[in-house]
């Protein structure tokens, strides 16, 4: 049997499969609230063999959004629907997980769709966006509000009532979103963090802001997995890079972080990628083969036979799929039969095997 099909116990956590939906965005809530629209999309991929399914960055705070579209955990009556999603996941044996984010000064921008442009402080669809230092991603963007200690300390603790709530839901993986330029990643490169105290400078106190959310979040985690997102490099010059997240990765380990979900970019409008097939998979190998650490892999992971060999091969623990999920829903089971792999497929849709 391929490997690609072969359990995997994380913690307390079992997954069936190797293959787990990459958070995506769909720009679709209203006041961070979650419709039919998400129940349908993410659990289609429960119906489709997926072992786990990511919810996209949801905000802790209105403030974190990406967009106005964007989903939010900031308030207990978030939890209703979003208990409903875990649910069905669960019901398809599936482990629904959510990821918690806050995109920094990446936040108040449009739908993609609509263009992306980032709104003024003060229109009705904007707000004031903060950073670790007031510093633009564009060159044309509003200048964001460097954060002051005791709002650092408070998003600290939103992070950890986001997390609460998460459970209250159901969501049995939390991952903190560390990655692609919002605002955990943000304080780690110091191509956007250019503080002079605590949060700021050394890579130890870079760090600083990440550790204290991951201690913070697990006073709240009992069965849950956590798991955190890194950007492994910021692909620019002195940004942050693959030493730095192995380094990071031994801390994360240590706190109880039980997957590095391993991908790259977005720090900086400048950076240069390198891309190609599995692009990232070199970055998620040496973070495993240095560390012990388990990872998940991303980036352009797109056949049955590339996923098979990188988990038969050990270069990671878990394959990360976002747009080939966005493509075919149903992509596990697609995938074992062209490896002759027996899984077995809802009782709905057994007469299409």
């Amino acid at each position: 049997m391929s490997e690609l099909f072969s359990s995997i116990n994380i913690g307390s956590l079992h997954l069936k499969n190797r293959l787990v939906v990459s958070p995506m965005c769909q720009y679709s809530a209203k006041d961070g609230f979650a419709n039919n629209w998400h129940l349908v999309h993410l659990g289609q991929f429960a119906t489709g063999g997926a072992a786990a399914i990511i919810q996209e960055a949801t905000a802790i705070v209105p403030e974190g959004r990406i967009s106005y579209g964007d989903l939010g955990i900031w308030d207990d009556q978030h939890i209703e629907k979003l208990r409903e999603i875990t649910t069905f996941i669960k019901e398809n044996d599936a482990v629904p997980g959510i990821q918690l984010a806050h995109a920094g000064r990446k936040a108040s921008s449009n739908k993609p769709w609509l263009g992306r442009g980032q709104f003024a402080p003060t229109d009705p669809l904007g707000w004031q966006t903060v950073a670790p230092s007031a510093l633009t991603f564009h060159s044309g963007d509003y200048v964001p509000q460097e954060l002051k200690i005791d709002e650092i300390e408070d998003l600290i603790e939103q992070f950890g009532r986001a997390a609460k709530r998460a459970i209250q839901a159901g969501y049995q993986i939390i991952e903190l979103h560390a990655a692609h330029g919002y605002l955990i990643h943000q304080f780690l490169s110091p191509l956007s963090n250019i503080r002079t105290d605590k949060f700021g400078g050394s890579f130890e106190n870079r760090i600083r802001f990440l550790l204290e959310i991951i201690r913070r979040v697990k006073l709240e985690i009992t069965t849950q997995s956590l798991w955190v997102r890194i950007s492994a490099t910021d692909w620019a010059p002195d940004g942050w890079d693959l030493d730095q997240s192995i380094a990071l990765s031994r801390f994360l380990t240590e706190e109880g972080v039980e997957i590095i979900d391993v991908s790259s970019g977005g720090a900086v409008s400048h950076q240069k990628i390198d891309l190609g097939p599995a692009y990232q998979l070199p970055f998620a190998r040496a973070i495993k083969e240095k560390t012990g650490s388990k990872t998940a892999t991303v980036g352009l992971i797109k056949t049955a036979a590339q996923a098979s060999d990188i988990i038969a091969q050990e270069q990671a623990d878990l394959i990360m799929i976002a747009r080939s999920f966005l493509d075919d829903p149903h992509l596990p089971l697609h995938f074992a039969k062209e490896l002759s792999v027996d899984v077995p497929w809802p009782k709905q849709y057994e007469r299409a095997k």
